[in-house]
């Protein structure tokens, strides 16, 4: 019941920090620090780097995140866990929902892209941080359920938080997004996490409490 509770606050507290700001957003008090980071990172750019952070955007698009989903719901359901493959489906339709929902609400444009084509969508906040991490963090969270070493945690828990801080550096890197848009994104994700993960902790604590007592 604890546990429900801190993660229902820390999906508070990720909601109040995004709305500050998207205030912020709304209001033009960033646009100084969007600019003079997205113009440091600019110049750090390279053809290899390019390629690189092409490569690792896809992994925050929504078509490999679904085949990725698919196999992990698969092996979820096979190993019995389907309540678990039933979070992980909850976690991208409510990061979808969110993400489409968000941006037209905001109506934020794009920035002038340094590299490839400007996306069709708007800006605010951005999808592949969202779903980068949404999906992969949850994912992390339910394989790592199953680990039993902590160093195999530690490992997993470091490769997953480089994996989601490139996808969200490739979007600033390529000039498609803000980087306000990419912590934005990453807000939502948190607090969508905590909010499922709350879900999942209270109706388990509701079951365990309706189950009749066993008879001696």
């Amino acid at each position: 019941m604890r546990t429900s509770t801190a993660l229902f606050a820390l999906a508070g507290l990720g909601a109040a920090l995004f709305l500050g700001l998207a205030a912020a957003v709304h209001l033009g008090g960033l646009v100084g620090i969007d600019t003079a980071i997205r113009e440091a990172v600019h110049r750090l750019s390279s053809p290899r780097m390019t390629v690189a952070a092409s490569g690792v955007t896809r992994l925050g698009s929504l078509g490999p995140i679904l085949v990725f989903a698919a196999i992990a719901v698969a092996v979820l359901i096979r190993a019995h866990r389907r309540g678990e493959a039933v979070l992980l489906v909850a976690t991208l339709v409510a990061a979808l929902a969110f993400e489409n929902g968000l941006k037209y609400l905001f109506h934020r444009p794009r920035p002038a892209p340094f590299f490839g084509t400007d996306p069709s969508s708007y800006s605010f906040p951005s999808g592949h941080a969202l779903f980068a991490l949404g999906f992969y963090g949850m994912l992390a969270i339910l394989v790592g359920r199953a680990v039993q070493s902590d160093a195999a945690k530690a490992g997993l828990w470091a490769a997953t938080s480089l994996l989601v801080l490139a996808i969200g550096a490739s979007r600033i890197y390529l000039g498609v997004h803000y980087p306000s848009d990419v912590l934005a994104g990453y807000l939502v994700a948190a607090a969508l996490v905590a909010i499922l993960l709350g879900a999942e902790r209270r109706l388990q604590f509701e079951k365990v409490a309706d189950r009749p007592p066993e008879r001696l």
